[in-house]
């Protein structure tokens, strides 16, 4: 039983053979800008640029934000090191937040102690497609004149109170990865919400150039004006991830009822101590992109995941905390965070994809149940 399966939702390799039959393949054709346009009417971005990967979206917002050597960036330590790498790559000091008492997300309440006078932005990472609390965070940031970059790598077609995650933030990255609800193999799309980096992140997608004005007619040459990279997608990963988001409603519909098998099924363990169950608060929609439960003690966790593993189902932990990594441990001011360390010692991701069956999931459950009859002897 893997724990993730990439999904073929049916479009997508006539979609491919639809690219090269357009001769273009390089990025920002016809399928670009179908997905581009995607995220800005169904949610609500103001501009949507599909790149590479949802990590080579964070590196664009770094370098429109214009993070320079010795500013400051507060991002949660749980969390993959593209969030960080982004903004260490234009030489910023990261400054890690610990996670809630009862869910992974950075803690608000711990922020405003972690701003100085060369904080220049907020990283929030809503994890599994739960919504940080929005609300403060923009308006902590607007008292310190920061900006905010929304990680929502795990987020589309998630929702604090009525607004699409992604489109709240100055900034946003998705992701696209095989892992995620939607995928493109590998790609990523940023989100730009503040209308005065529009222009400029269109430069920096392409390369440092005004290639896009130009071939809009908008200037009569196209020239290098500033910093920029490779950050387009190719068509054929536009077109894979099109084919994705026309089934959006039907995927997120499957992965919806998965979530809700495994949580109903495993009340009963959580009610009896076993385990702790995700946590949803009330001002959160998510996309039901990860399901997890909190073992009590790491040497648990161990031995249900080799538990799982003997009846050939794999799960998996997920990350571990960047304040203590080997890359990070000396630059870090030392504080203890504590709750983000729990969850990178406890929790412990099921297998969770569109074709997992009911009949999987019911071994899956049922194998659980098994592990916390016979504990302690398999702890």
């Amino acid at each position: 039983m893997p724990f993730n399966k990439p999904y073929l939702s049916g479009q997508e390799l006539a979609y491919i053979q639809q690219a090269l039959r357009n001769g273009k393949l390089s990025g920002n054709g016809w399928f670009t800008q179908q997905c581009q346009q995607f995220f800005e009417q169904r949610y609500g971005v103001r501009k949507a640029l599909l790149t590479t990967s949802g990590t080579a979206a964070l590196e664009m917002a770094a370098l429109l934000l214009d993070i320079q050597p010795g500013d400051e960036v507060i991002i949660p330590t749980f969390t993959f090191t593209s969030t960080a790498n982004a903004f260490v790559l234009r030489g910023a000091h990261v400054v890690f937040a610990d996670s809630l008492p009862d869910h992974p997300n950075i803690d608000i309440t711990q922020l405003e102690q972690l701003i100085t006078p060369r904080t220049r932005a907020l990283v929030v990472v809503h994890y599994a497609g739960v919504a940080c609390d929005m609300a403060a965070v923009m308006q902590l940031a607007q008292r310190y004149n920061l900006f905010v970059i929304e990680d929502a790598a795990q987020a589309i077609d998630s929702y604090y109170q009525q607004r699409p995650l992604g489109s709240i933030g100055h900034l946003a990255a998705f992701s696209f990865h095989e892992t995620k609800n939607v995928i493109a193999g590998e790609g990523g799309l940023l989100a730009i919400n503040d209308e005065q980096f529009q222009a400029r992140a269109e430069i920096i997608w392409e390369k440092g150039t005004n290639r896009a004005a130009y071939f809009r007619g908008e200037t009569a040459r196209y020239q290098w004006v500033d910093v920029g990279s490779s950050y387009l997608a190719s068509e054929l990963n536009a077109a894979y991830l099109w084919a994705q988001l026309e089934n959006l409603a039907f995927i997120q519909a499957q992965r919806q009822q998965q979530w809700e098998q495994y949580y109903t099924a495993l009340v009963p363990l959580a009610a009896a101590n076993a385990f702790a169950l995700p946590m949803v608060p009330a001002y959160a929609r998510h996309n039901w992109h990860i399901f997890y439960v909190v073992c009590r003690t790491l040497e648990e966790r161990t031995a249900l995941i080799k538990y799982l593993g003997t009846h050939r189902i794999l799960a998996v932990f997920h990350y571990q905390t960047l304040h203590n990594s080997p890359f990070y441990y000396a630059r870090h001011d030392g504080r203890a965070l504590t709750r983000a360390s729990f969850y990178a010692d406890h929790l412990v991701r099921l297998p969770l994809f569109y074709e997992l069956t009911l009949a999987d999931q019911q071994r899956i459950i049922a194998v659980l149940h098994e592990f916390y009859a016979l504990a302690p002897n398999n702890s």
